[in-house]
């Protein structure tokens, strides 16, 4: 598995759970659609018994088409959030760059933070005849290409501020030293404020938001994948004691560290 690859995966909480309940699968985004999508995810499941998966989203827009011919659009969710599948089906994800939503938007990305839009609202009623088009497409990639065409159809124009908004995230996810907003807005050579309002514009949360929502990705990620010193895991995450990084945690992820990392690794601890 990739750096890349890693890195999305770490919004799925409860990973040893999940990978038990469905498949999930990644596709690049084609070269003339990769200035505003990150690429594709296929989700396959076969269910006896509906399952709830809680994820801790990235900072990214997504576009849904999924078995029945359902095609939406969700904005960051700066909760926890829980989707629930059942029986057999699947879930074709585009996943825009942090930012590569914008030119599809007549607003700033922020307006859509925490809603979930049907597709027509956006692209009109030709996401209606995409959306049961890729439901009625077995195959994968004839699937993707539907999906693709979608976006197509806009004829988007390449937008600067949107590769300076994608490498600020970036930054905060490549760099754990970067824990304040003042640090980012010196990295990126511009004002806190016109920080500020370069997110709002094109990620659709904040850069505080940002920082600390990976932290909580780096966190559960830990938690899950072998035994961890809390205090000096909150530490290396910025915080200035264990209580504030429990407190914050609990918040995020519904349960205390403690509790998220025995629930993660199962009764063996593995």
């Amino acid at each position: 598995m990739t750096g890349i690859e890693q890195t999305r995966r770490r919004a799925i909480l409860d990973p040893r759970t999940a990978a038990e309940r469905f498949r999930l699968t990644q596709e690049p985004a084609p070269p003339d659609l990769a200035p505003f999508l990150d690429g594709f995810w296929i989700l396959h499941w076969n269910l006896a018994e509906p399952h709830r998966q809680r994820v801790l989203t990235h900072p990214v827009v997504h576009l849904t088409f999924t078995t029945g011919g359902q095609a939406r659009i969700t904005g960051v969710v700066t909760g926890t959030s829980t989707q629930e599948i059942s029986g057999t089906g699947r879930a074709v994800g585009l996943r825009f760059r942090p930012g590569g939503f914008r030119p599809f938007l007549d607003a700033p990305v922020s307006t859509l933070t925490d809603r979930v839009l049907d597709a027509e609202e956006v692209f009109g009623t030709r996401a209606r005849a995409v959306a049961d088009a890729v439901a009625a497409e077995p195959g994968v990639p004839a699937a993707l290409l539907l999906a693709a065409g979608l976006l197509r159809d806009v004829r988007p124009t390449p937008d600067p501020e949107i590769d300076t908004a994608a490498r600020l995230v970036g930054v905060i996810g490549d760099d754990p030293a970067v824990l304040r907003t003042g640090h980012l807005a010196a990295i990126a050579g511009m004002s806190v404020r016109r920080l500020q309002r370069l997110f709002a514009q094109y990620v659709g949360v904040g850069p505080k938001w940002v920082i600390r929502r990976t932290r909580m990705q780096e966190a559960a990620a830990r938690a899950a994948a072998s035994p961890q010193n809390w205090s000096d895991l909150a530490a290396e995450l910025g915080y200035a004691d264990q209580a504030h990084f429990t407190r914050d945690f609990t918040a995020c992820v519904g349960v205390s560290p403690a509790a998220y990392a025995s629930s993660a690794r199962g009764p063996n601890g593995s």
